[in-house]
């Protein structure tokens, strides 16, 4: 907060003190420091109406347990009793306490905070690119850095305006979730940050300028969190005709053009185009590539009573795995649970084989396999985002890119050595983590103390299967079934930013429990594609 800040929220505490004005009939000193202290405790993290109403009302209840209950009492010389009657005696004072805070919290919802416009000579400035899980992590971080009197300017760039929580694109592809309602505003995400919406085309690591369309931003600090990117490996094909599954938009057109496929279908007289339109092709068997072909056969059978010329024996799903078993990330046998369940709900998986070509029409495998389809798309493979280099950026155990003065990087465009030797892998959970330790070493840094190295063990691991079940193990702990889907559901649930987004993503799991997949398809040209 600046001074500023601590000027204006004390003054409100002061002003919003009518009520106690009406219940003491008069303001004591006393009573006057007390509201100058709640009107900076209740400013300190300026939030919207509702939540700065029962803010200050909570704030006022916690008040008048420590003063009117055991600090007054103790400055008469007397014994703090939190009787009954010492309450109801005290009951006014409680009233006129609460509401003292609930309305300091409303007024001081419309005031407000004095934000920095420019970088000013004294203050550091940190640039973060990417607005993903460690980029908007280390966003937060650093925004309590500051209200602490760290003297640091945070700016964060990023070429999307919202926080995608990725674990559930696959629900969106499937049409169970609102495309909304799995994002979240960057800009609420982190409101003490000055935001950037564009891409970074260029990095000038010795003059410390990142460059976004025709501006140069400078900085002290930077902190690259750019991402991953798909990556074929150079097949022939599969980057011009393989869907992927990164973004909202491939989520939603994807849902469009397998409906599309269904619509074609429903018409369609000959055989071969039959086949070809009802084929659906995923490769790659991690955890993208499990969810999806779960998903897509999940969306495909529950709408499927809608097109009556389209037998469901008619389709086939098919997932191609270069491994000996999926999920190699998951134990053998979760990893077996899951393989048995996906083939029992009828999807072929093809495993020790890998895509060789793809074209308009068709898949080839490495074997000389092929398929017809009109629908392939591609999980096996990602790379770190074109602007991160060829290869993933290389760190030492504090998150600072090796070989680059001030740069530091996180999430999936980072390797990141772990203590046992390896790299950590790209996922979310250490994504997150990522992102607070890399703000809390540039604090140290600044501070002249000596950054910490970046430790943490997977919490966990959850892949969803379709049809209410799951696998999951947690630290050594293994679920599978009903129970693994609700464990999925709810650690998601919970990890999802922002209440109003967890409200909405339940109800949308509600009315998916009572209502059918809704058919319409919101892309143009999809049906004819």
């Amino acid at each position: 907060m600046t001074k500023r800040d601590v000027v204006v929220c004390a003054g409100a505490g002061v002003l919003c003190s009518l009520p106690e004005l009406i219940v003491q009939r008069g303001l004591g000193a006393g009573y006057v420091v007390y509201a100058l202290v709640v009107g900076v405790l209740i400013g300190h993290r300026r939030t919207g109406v509702a939540v700065g109403v029962a803010g200050g009302a909570l704030i006022g209840v916690l008040g008048w347990l420590l003063v009117q209950l055991s600090l007054v009492p103790l400055l008469h010389g007397e014994i703090p009793a939190w009787s009954a009657g010492a309450v109801l005696r005290g009951y006014p004072v409680l009233v006129a306490d609460v509401l003292h805070g609930g309305l300091t919290g409303f007024v001081l919802a419309f005031v407000p905070r004095v934000r920095k416009g420019h970088t000013t000579r004294e203050s550091v400035r940190i640039v973060i690119v990417g607005g993903g899980f460690a980029g908007v992590s280390a966003a937060k971080r650093l925004e309590r850095h500051a209200l602490r009197g760290a003297g640091i300017d945070v700016t964060l760039v990023s070429d999307s305006n919202f926080l995608l929580f990725t674990p559930m694109l696959a629900e969106v592809a499937s049409g169970a979730l609102e495309p909304a309602h799995i994002s979240a505003p960057v800009r609420s995400a982190v409101a003490h940050t000055m935001f950037r919406n564009g891409r970074v085309s260029k990095v000038d690591a010795d003059a410390r300028l990142v460059q976004v369309g025709d501006d140069v931003i400078p900085y002290d600090h930077l902190v690259l969190a750019v991402g991953s990117v798909p990556h074929s490996f150079g097949l022939p094909g599969v980057a011009e005709h393989a869907w992927t599954l990164k973004s909202l938009v491939d989520a939603t057109r994807l849902r469009d053009h397998v409906i599309g496929r269904l619509e074609l279908a429903d018409n369609e007289p000959d055989g071969a185009t039959r086949e070809h339109l009802l084929t659906f092709v995923v490769a790659g068997g991690g955890f993208a590539g499990t969810e999806t072909i779960a998903e897509l056969f999940d969306l495909v059978h529950r709408i499927v009573h809608f097109f009556p010329g389209v037998d469901p024996g008619e389709l086939r799903f098919l997932l191609v795995h270069p491994g000996e078993r999926i999920l190699p990330e998951m134990p053998a046998n979760l990893a077996d649970y899951a393989l048995q369940r996906l083939k029992s709900r009828g999807i072929e998986c093809l495993l020790g084989v890998r895509v060789a070509k793809a074209t308009a029409s068709e898949v080839w495998l490495d074997n000389g396999e092929s398929f017809s389809t009109s629908t392939f798309v591609w999980t096996a493979g990602n790379r770190p985002n074109p602007l991160a280099g060829e290869r993933a950026i290389e760190t030492d155990a504090r998150l600072k890119a090796v070989g680059l003065d001030n740069v530091w990087a996180v999430g999936d465009c980072a390797r990141i050595p772990a203590p046992d030797g390896t790299h950590y892998p790209p996922t979310a959970q250490h994504a997150l983590r990522q992102g607070t330790v890399v703000a809390d070493n540039i604090a140290a840094v600044l501070k002249g103390h000596q950054p910490r190295d970046f430790r943490f063990r997977t919490l966990g691991l959850l892949v969803a299967l379709g049809h209410r079940t799951a696998a999951a193990d947690v630290r050594g702990r293994q679920f599978s079934g009903f129970a693994a889907w609700l464990l999925w559901r709810g650690v998601y649930l919970a990890k999802l930013p922002g209440m109003d987004k967890r409200i909405r993503v339940l109800f949308d799991w509600v009315l998916d429990l009572v209502f059918p997949r809704d058919i319409v398809v919101t892309g143009r040209d999809e049906v004819s594609r």
